[in-house]
Order: structure tokens, then sequence, then C-alpha cells
């Protein structure tokens, strides 16, 4: 049996509130991220990711209480991520109401986190939150073309992309979102080739995530292989039904939906 694609609205948050921009640079406020959830709950959102898209310590216990907070209002899965660095921040996460925790930075750093998460917790509440960007020079060029980054997109790593998603695939991560840094706010559409090689390396889940501006962007990343789609700002500020115009697009280019 197909599985249903999923659509899941991201909320982007720092200090508290949902912030957006372009390529994660220039954020700019734009609302609560309790209201959000909730108007995403009702409009029919399989889904939910919270992103603190700083995580720094100043506001880790601001973020526990908007994370209970947005658990409350929400009856589908809550994704959050941002700061995740060890078992004990998974485990306040999930006592917090957070279904699946998300890690980027912590596993870069040191990949063994991820084995010891899903040993622990299990493999479907991590989410492997990789932000891959084209390389830009001879310096850092990998296989695939495309380049790890870290701390939002701002820290080039030169680690190639999907080898690292392969590897993390391995150590038994649940799902992979893979966000594209150069796409990230364009909503020129998703970067294609980034997903098809991505696709062709891991068998697990698929989220992707960067570039959406309308309807007609989200079929093909699912025909390049996500298995779910995630987007911002044609949630944030398009249509109140863009959540149904999304899935009415996925489902006329011949794919399920839920």
């Amino acid at each position: 049996m197909t599985v249903a694609i999923r659509v899941i609205p991201c909320l982007d948050v720092d200090a508290g509130r949902v912030v957006k921009g372009v390529n994660f640079q220039e954020l700019r406020d734009a609302g609560d991220p309790v209201e959000f959830a909730h108007r995403y709950d009702r409009g029919g959102a399989d889904e939910l990711t919270f992103l603190d898209v700083t995580a720094s310590s100043g506001n880790r216990e601001t973020t526990f209480d908007v994370v209970a907070r947005t658990a409350e209002e929400v009856f589908i899965p809550l994704t959050v991520g941002g700061g995740v660095r060890e078992l004990a921040d998974v485990d306040r996460l999930l006592r917090h109401g957070a279904d699946k925790a998300s890690i980027n930075t912590a596993a870069v750093a040191r990949p063994a986190i991820i084995d010891e998460i899903t040993a622990h917790f299990g493999a479907q509440v991590l989410v492997l939150s990789l932000d891959a960007r084209r390389t830009r020079d001879a310096a850092t060029t990998t296989p695939s073309g495309f380049e790890v980054t870290t701390h939002g997109g701002r820290r080039g790593t030169g680690i190639d992309a999907v080898a690292w998603a392969r590897e993390a695939a391995d150590r038994g991560v649940g799902e992979i979102l893979l966000n594209s840094i150069d796409a990230d706010g364009t909503k020129e559409g998703f970067d294609l080739d980034l997903i098809r090689a991505t696709r062709a390396a891991v068998g697990v889940p698929l989220i992707a995530s960067g570039g959406a501006g309308r309807p007609e962007h989200f079929p093909p990343a699912v025909q390049a292989g996500a298995d779910a789609v995630l987007a911002a700002s044609i949630f944030h500020f398009g249509a109140q039904d863009a959540i149904a115009q999304v899935k009415s697009a996925i489902r006329e280019a011949g794919f399920p939906v839920r």
C-alpha cells in the first residue's frame, strides 16, 4: 500500500515568536506560534514542526514553555528541534508534549548521539535536520555538490550532505528533514536535485523543505522522492486554505495525500 504524502507547516521560532527570512537571514516577526499551531491543526496539517532557529541558552526556558503551550493546542504529531544536544534534551522535549525531536548541529559534531538517542527512545522519535547548500568554491567541493551547514545554516562544514544523510540513516535516525539553505524563503520551488540525490542514497522517510511558494511547487518534490513536504511562508502568509490547496495539487498530480 502506498503511504500518503504528509503536508507539514513549519514554525521557525526565535525567542518565543515565529520568524521568517530568506536563506535563514534577515528574520522578521510573523506572530505567535501557539496561534499558528491552532490554525494549522484546524486547517488539515498532517504534522507540525517547531524549530528554534537560534537555540541560545538565554531563551531555552521560554522555548520549552512555548512547546508545552503549542502541544496543548494541537492533536497532530509535533516535532521540535533546535538546541538538542543530549538525551536529556530529548527527554525534556517529550515531557513537554513533543512527539519527535529534531537534531542537527550536535549530530554533526558527534554522530554517536544519533545512536544513543535512537537506542534509548527508538528511531521513530528522532529526525535528522539536514541543512544543505550547494558548494560555493573549489575548496569546499563535495562528491554530491552539496555540503552540510550548521548553526541555522550560518556555518559551512565541508561535509558531503548526501554522505551525511546516508550515515545518519545507517545509524538509525527515523527520518530526515532535508532543507535547502539556497532555496529557503525564496518561494521559487524546492531544490529537486538535492532531493533526488538524497533519495537515491537513503531509504528512510524524507521531508523536503525550503523554497515552496505556490501549491504547484509541491508535486515535483514528491516526484523527486519526498515522503513529506514542509513549508513556512506559503502557510504563514498565503491563503487561509493554503494547506488544502497544497494537498489538492499533490492529489491532482497522482500522489496519495491524507
